[in-house]
């Protein structure tokens, strides 16, 4: 394993020399390098490598000689390692997606000691596959696919927190949970917490001590915060708010005993705030805000004294707030080392005494890379990259803006130029996200947006109201607007790509999944004027099916209360439904359109494509329409290759 690993990881850490446009599989394979993580002490790194038959490797290195490298676990081409966790300094875990199964029940937890051996199966998602392909190395499992991974203890001990799912007869989702602790050697099993808890439980939050302190409760509508003290039993409720309808406030992270950081509105945006847990109050003013973004960030915690070490921020892209002098110092030393590059240090449990700190090295033209920075000689040591074929002089310049829309709201968006100087107006692209109430897209290297764009297109992704991350109300204006204004913020941000002289206002296309597919078909129904041809994957298109199909994985309480809130009521608005379903209006549709579904999707169910595709094909005989062996999106490289490859030639078809 040792002689195999190392032309592997080599491969992943070279940058590519070629002139050529890069191919469909660079942009869409498997990541070659992914879940880099430092061992609590920093003496090692493990990084999963993805193997040629399309499983994974997990592989640690020595950080004081980082060309010795062992393999400890390997996966079939199935079965994906999808995350890992140090358990201790000599020991890991790591989560298992069986890919042959696309539904809930088949993500697996295996534990193991960094050399490879005491290999343990600790949570089986499948039984009967499991059985056939794990091996007799691993030793039979101890749970069921309701226990998941949820953290590790940061304790120095084998064990790690696992939750156990509750499920009511009719949700395919949990509606519950409870903690354990899970001794990953011994498999023995006990809870992590004495007495009753509060009900609905969908989120646990430990402190640094490995502590469960803060749960996050949703049902009916309602979402609420309860926190207990250190070795207490009672709960006790610290926020409760109208899910959507309020901005409240959401615990993020603990620093301490005693102190909370929570993320609630201030000045129409969230950011971070203090909440003292001995007054339990929140401080008046917020540790970190960000003009014009709400509050998204990552803590650095140093678990050797329980302290913040910094966040790691995400405004329009990332940097990095450091409360620690010595971290901020060697983050300055590592950007003038690497200064073309958004640098994210990721550094140890022991982040001031380890050896080494992890760099996370991107940009918006570079996929994500990885590297050692020695702090003894303030050295860079390469361990791979993400997608080693991509050459970033090769990639378009991507950049955020606001627009404004028709009503005069600013709109965020950003834009991907093709490389290369322009002879004028090009090709272009409105990409909508999916969700719809998420924060779309990022300054990073977006693997759809920079293939696009290599192929020549300019690509416009808009996040149009509705979307999160750009203050509760821009949130708000979205509430109900499916169709609405929702679609014709779409349509404004094609119009301002063409008044800045970006777009050719006759080679303008839309493209996204899940509600981009739904906003995808209602662009070239609402505004054919515009959009000249669409790709919709995933989408939704009749938005009642959303509400009355009985194989759907919607939750009760998203039917009753999430749905009703963000999208309408199906009787108070069935007109509404009527008017911005495109089910209902297929026949407008008459410009070329390719459809893409996955036959097990449980989010959008197929039904949606079948009745679309059979409607629109009454009155538009250029609709193209693909299926894949997958649920909601693609999980298998192979599918997105193929699709990726048959929509360059769709658009070459009807855009170029």
């Amino acid at each position: 394993m040792k002689h195999s690993l190392l032309p592997l990881l080599l491969l992943a850490a070279a940058g590519s020399a070629l002139a050529a446009t890069p191919t469909v599989e660079q942009f869409f394979q498997t990541p070659q390098v992914s879940q880099v993580e430092l061992s609590p002490k920093g003496g090692y790194v493990a990084a999963v490598i993805t193997a040629a038959d399309g499983g994974s490797v997990l592989a640690v290195h020595d950080t004081s000689d980082p060309a010795r490298v062992s393999g400890v676990f390997t996966t079939s081409g199935q079965e994906v390692i999808t995350d890992v966790h140090w358990i201790n300094e000599k020991r890991l875990g790591a989560t298992v997606k069986n890919m042959r199964i696309e539904f809930r029940g088949n993500l697996e937890e295996v534990a193991v000691d960094r050399d490879g051996s005491n290999l343990v199966h600790l949570i089986t998602g499948n039984w009967q596959h499991r059985q056939q392909n794990t091996g007799s190395t691993i030793k039979s499992q101890k749970l069921t696919a309701d226990y998941a991974f949820v953290a590790v203890a940061h304790d120095g001990s084998d064990d790690i927190l696992v939750e156990k799912y509750t499920w009511n007869n009719v949700d395919r989702a949990p509606i519950h949970s409870r903690l354990y602790r899970l001794n990953t050697r011994t498999r023995a099993l006990s809870s992590a917490l004495e007495g009753t808890q509060p009900a609905a439980v969908k989120r646990w939050m430990v402190d640094t001590y490995g502590q469960p302190r803060v749960v996050q409760t949703q049902l009916n509508g309602r979402c609420s915060s309860h926190y207990r003290r250190a070795q207490e039993t009672a709960w006790r409720e610290i926020n409760n708010t109208e899910c959507y309808r309020s901005s409240g406030f959401v615990p993020q992270f603990f620093d301490g005993d005693d102190t909370l950081f929570v993320r609630a509105t201030y000045q129409g945006y969230e950011a971070l705030f203090r909440y003292d847990l001995k007054t339990m109050k929140m401080a008046a003013e917020p540790i970190v805000a960000l003009a014009g973004f709400d509050y998204r960030g990552q803590p650095v915690i140093d678990y050797a004294s329980h302290r913040l070490m910094g966040v790691h921020l995400y405004g329009d892209a990332g940097s990095t707030w450091w409360l620690n002098p010595q971290l901020q110092a060697e983050q300055a030393r590592i950007d003038a080392l690497l200064p073309n590059t958004t640098n994210t240090i990721r550094c140890a449990d022991e982040c001031l005494q380890g050896p080494m700190l992890l760099v996370s090295v991107a940009s918006d033209r570079q996929p994500t890379s990885y590297v050692l920075y020695q702090r003894a000689s303030g050295k860079l040591l390469a361990l791979g990259s993400a997608h080693p074929g991509i050459d970033p002089k090769q990639m378009g310049l991507r950049d955020f803006y606001r627009y404004t829309a028709r009503d005069g709201r600013k709109i965020p968006a950003y834009v991907t130029l093709p490389p290369g100087q322009p002879a004028g107006p090009r090709p272009a692209i409105v990409l909508v996200h999916g969700g719809p109430n998420v924060r779309g897209v990022f300054w990073n290297w977006d693997a759809q947006a920079q293939f696009l764009a290599s192929r020549g297109y300019v690509v416009i992704q808009p996040e149009f109201r509705g979307s999160t991350g750009y203050g509760y109300d821009h949130f708000q204006a979205g509430l109900k607007q499916w169709g609405m204004s929702m679609q014709d913020d779409l349509a404004d941000a094609a119009l301002w790509a063409v008044q800045q002289g970006w777009a050719d206002p006759r080679r303008i296309g839309i493209m996204g999944a899940s509600y981009g597919g739904y906003a995808t078909l209602m662009g070239l129904i609402k505004h054919p004027e515009i959009f000249r041809a669409g790709v919709e994957w995933a989408g939704v298109t009749d938005i009642n099916l959303m509400f009355n199909t009985p194989y759907s994985d919607t939750s009760t309480d998203a039917l009753n209360y999430d749905l009703r809130t963000l999208i309408g009521d199906p009787d108070q608005d069935a007109e509404q439904f009527k008017r911005y379903s495109p089910l209902l209006r297929a026949a407008e549709l008459k410009q070329p359109l390719l459809m893409a579904h996955g036959l097990e999707d449980l989010r959008v169910p197929i039904v949606h494509a079948t009745r679309f595709r059979d409607a629109v094909r009454a009155n538009n005989p250029n609709v193209d329409y693909l299926t894949y062996e997958e649920a909601h999106g693609w999980r298998h490289a192979e599918n997105r290759i193929d699709f990726w490859t048959r929509v360059e030639a769709f658009l070459d078809k009807n855009l170029r």
